[in-house]
Parts: C-alpha cells; sequence; structure tokens
C-alpha cells in the first residue's frame, strides 16, 4: 500500500515545517504550496489523500481552493486552518464541502486526530469498502433516492448535519447511517434523546462530572459526549436543550473540548455532532428559545427526511420489510396485504408517517386470521385519509386536527376515540371478571381471538 500523502497550502514556513514534521511522525509523505496557483498544479500533477490549506493566501483565499477541489477532485478531502475564533469562515468552508477545519495556533493533537480520520476515508474510497450499515433506507421513490445520495454525500464530510422531518420519518436511521458511511463507522454512535434526561442532570449526563464535585457525586462519571470519542454524538431532539444548555454545547462544538463538572481543565475530544428535530429550529430562534449561534453551527448542512405521505408508492415495499421483520420476531410466517388493505394504506395520510405504519402492521398482524390482512384490521384513524392531509403542518411540533371534520373542533376525533376506547375497556374488564380472568374465555365470550385479547389489554393498560 503506497505511503498516504497530504498537500499543506500555506504562504507561513514555520507553520509548513511544524506540520509536515507532525505528520513525518506519523509516517505520512508530505508536499507543500505557497499559494493557489501552486496548489493547483500539484493536485492536478500528483495524487494526495488530503488537502491541508490555509484561509489566508497570497493570491486568493481558502475558500477557492475547496470550491476549486470540489469541481475538480470531489473525493479528495480538504481542510482548512482558519484563525482562532473565525468560526464564520470555517462554516462557510464546511458548507462549500470542506471536510474539516482546525484553527490557528495549532493544537497537533487535534491535527493528527482530523488528519488520522481523513486518512480512513481515503482508504475506504480506495479500497471501495463497504460497511454493514444495519437497517437501510428502503423505498425506490425519487424522494428516498435523493435521500440516499444526500447521506453519502455528507458521510464523507465531518460537518455538523441537522436532520429534520416530522416525528417518526426515520431521523435517527439517516443519522446512523451516515456515520456508518464515513470514515468513523469504526467508532461509537452515541444517540442522546435531549427531551428525555431531567433539565438538572443534563450537564452531568452530557460532560460527566468529578467525584464531590456536588452532592450525590460519589465517583467520577465519564460524559455522553465523552463516550462518543472517535465516533458520532447524535443530539435526537436537539430542541429541547434549555438555553443555559445551548451556550455550553455550542462550546463544546467550536472549541472540541469539554470540561467535566468539578474539572479544572478542559479535555480535548474528538467527535462528528449530528443533530435532529421534528421542530422548526428557524421558528424557535425566532421567538428566542433557541440560540441563534448555535442554530447555525449545527446547521451547517440540513437534511430533510420526507414525510411518508410524500412517498406512497414506497409503502408497499416497506409494509412487505416490516411484515417480514414482525414474522420473524413472533416465530411465523406473517400474512400478506390483501389488495384493498393495500390501497386503503396508501391513501392514508399517515400523521404518525413510518413509525406509524409499523405500529399498523403491527396490531394488524395480532388481530388478522385469515391468510391476507384485511382493511378491518388495518383499524385505520377516521378522517386521516390523503385528502385530510393537504393542510397538515410540516416540522412544526405535531400535527394541527388532521383527524377533524371541516369545521369541527380540532379535538373532536380526540375526545371520541377516548369514548370507544373507554367503552372497550369497561367491555374487556367485565368479561375478565365473568370468566375470573380466564383470558381463552374471556376472548371467546368477546368473539375475538385471544392474541386479539391480549394486544387489546396492553394497549389499553388493563392489569
Amino acid at each position: 500500500m503506497p505511503t498516504p500523502s497530504i498537500l499543506i497550502v500555506d504562504d507561513e514556513a514555520d507553520l509548513v515545517e511544524l506540520v509536515s514534521l507532525t505528520l513525518a511522525r506519523m509516517n505520512l509523505a508530505t508536499a507543500s504550496a505557497g499559494d493557489l496557483a501552486s496548489a493547483r498544479r500539484l493536485l492536478a500533477e500528483q495524487r494526495f489523500d488530503l488537502c491541508l490549506a490555509d484561509m489566508r493566501l497570497p493570491d486568493g483565499d481558502g475558500l477557492d481552493l475547496v470550491a476549486w477541489i470540489q469541481q475538480h477532485q470531489p473525493r479528495l478531502p480538504v481542510a482548512v486552518i482558519t484563525a482562532h475564533g473565525n468560526v464564520e469562515s470555517a462554516v462557510r468552508a464546511l458548507k462549500l464541502g470542506a471536510f474539516d477545519f482546525v484553527t490557528k495556533p495549532l493544537d497537533l493533537g487535534v491535527l493528527r486526530r482530523l488528519v488520522a480520520v481523513a486518512i480512513r476515508l481515503a482508504d475506504q474510497t480506495r479500497t471501495g469498502e463497504t460497511t454493514a450499515l444495519g437497517p437501510q433506507l428502503l423505498g425506490g421513490s425519487t424522494a428516498m433516492g435523493e435521500l440516499r445520495t444526500m447521506i453519502s454525500r455528507v458521510a464523507r464530510s465531518q460537518a455538523p448535519v441537522h436532520v429534520s422531518g416530522e416525528s417518526g420519518t426515520g431521523k435517527e436511521l439517516v443519522a446512523r447511517l451516515i456515520h456508518a458511511g464515513g470514515a468513523r463507522h469504526d467508532g461509537p454512535f452515541v444517540a442522546v434523546n435531549c427531551g428525555a434526561i431531567p433539565t438538572e442532570l443534563m450537564e452531568s449526563e452530557l460532560f460527566g462530572h468529578k467525584r464531590g464535585s456536588f452532592t450525590g457525586a460519589v465517583s467520577d462519571k465519564r460524559g455522553l459526549v465523552q463516550s462518543a470519542e472517535g465516533g458520532t454524538l447524535f443530539l435526537d431532539e436537539v430542541a429541547d436543550l434549555p438555553l443555559h444548555m445551548q451556550v455550553k454545547l455550542l462550546r463544546v462544538i467550536q472549541e472540541k473540548t469539554v470540561r467535566p463538572i468539578g474539572e479544572q481543565r478542559e479535555q480535548p475530544i474528538d467527535v462528528r455532532v449530528l443533530s435532529a428535530t421534528h421542530k422548526s429550529l428557524a421558528a424557535l430562534v425566532a421567538s428566542g428559545r433557541f440560540r441563534e449561534d448555535l442554530y447555525y453551527r449545527i446547521n451547517v448542512i440540513e437534511m430533510r427526511v420526507p414525510a411518508l405521505r410524500e412517498h406512497p408508492e414506497d409503502i408497499p415495499e416497506l409494509a412487505a420489510a416490516m411484515l417480514r421483520r414482525l414474522g420473524r420476531r413472533l416465530g411465523n410466517e406473517a400474512p400478506a396485504l390483501g389488495a384493498e388493505a393495500l390501497g386503503a394504506l396508501k391513501a392514508y395520510a399517515f400523521p404518525g408517517n413510518v413509525r406509524e405504519l409499523e405500529n399498523i402492521l403491527e396490531r394488524a398482524l395480532t388481530l388478522c386470521n385469515a391468510p391476507q390482512i384485511s382493511v378491518a384490521d388495518l383499524q385505520l384513524r377516521a378522517g386521516a385519509g390523503a385528502a385530510g392531509a393537504a393542510g397538515t403542518a410540516m416540522l412544526s411540533g405535531g400535527v394541527a386536527g388532521a383527524g377533524s371534520p371541516a369545521g369541527a373542533p380540532a379535538n373532536t376525533g380526540a375526545a371520541l376515540g377516548d369514548q370507544l376506547e373507554n367503552i372497550e375497556r369497561d367491555a374487556i374488564i367485565k368479561a375478565l371478571e365473568h370468566t375470573r380472568y380466564n383470558k381463552t374465555a374471556a376472548a371467546r365470550l368477546l368473539g375475538m381471538s385471544f392474541r386479539a385479547l391480549r394486544y387489546k389489554v396492553k394497549k389499553l393498560g388493563i392489569e
């Protein structure tokens, strides 16, 4: 295997020498250029595995070189060297396609980690290596094809990516695929649900703490950020972060350091940050509930996952894959969807998207006693057909009145659903009491299968 080669583009001789010596100790070959013209000539003549370019050059700007490389050698990772605190320039470079950035004065530890990740990426590209991605993004629609292409492109970068989309669209799956397709796929993928951590514990959970730093801190604790070292930190529902934690997270992302509670010194970290939310971050910034500087820092690249109703042609493939998986879990072959049931699914609006589709199929599998799943087995929500979804708000934190008839109050459907559940609950409880809690006899009395009764008991929370 040839020795990896790095091109250093900078007009400061001392900095070029320092970087060259550092990389030589990593058994890497280097070449240097003092301006854009020389860099372009060397890139045209030789093969490099990474380009390190200063933002300020005698005949132009490092951003110009990033753009040139994206046009002429898009598979070559390029990282920019920027002045300390000049985050805006770094973000612009990442948006243009830069792999990563490092700030002056150079932290050699940070530089070595950046180069190591870039070399792994170059090796992956050269050998055509593929990774075991686990769950796949199914669907042959144009929307899914475009999403897969975008995942492939951003996986090669280290830029922060924000995944937006309605609840249930598969944002975490997209984040996992970005991680699995990049140079960090051998590192950990740490998913953090920002809305599930109590506010008073959030700093300790994310950044860790030292023993004795507060009451109850009986031992040192490693934070979730440090647990993602060498891999990817996925901040799900990032919009739920309280403002004081947004400030601390911004520093972690900008400085690539973290300070546990009670620790005097900051510790360097090497993580890629991905985030997601079903809410509109732009609207939260406008209302003062999300910091604008953090918004621009985590939203360097935005990816939107389409709602299921935007690509209904993928429903047959998704449903078939889900039924196979559910059947394996139950240990038997799952019944197929009848033609009418499949048509009903394609006409349904899916306010809960792919997650709701899986829930519907799991319920249908429990209720079905025939070779094929029928429309009745699906138990689709009334009023949530395709026409009723035309006004569904995207990325607004929920679906407003998706099940309400025109002119009716938004909560009418929900209230009716509650009434029906209460009637079902009362009937099941009476049947169980009548049969002294013999579920087989109660199911027979109610005219349903044992599996259907078991599902209803669990769903309705009947003890």
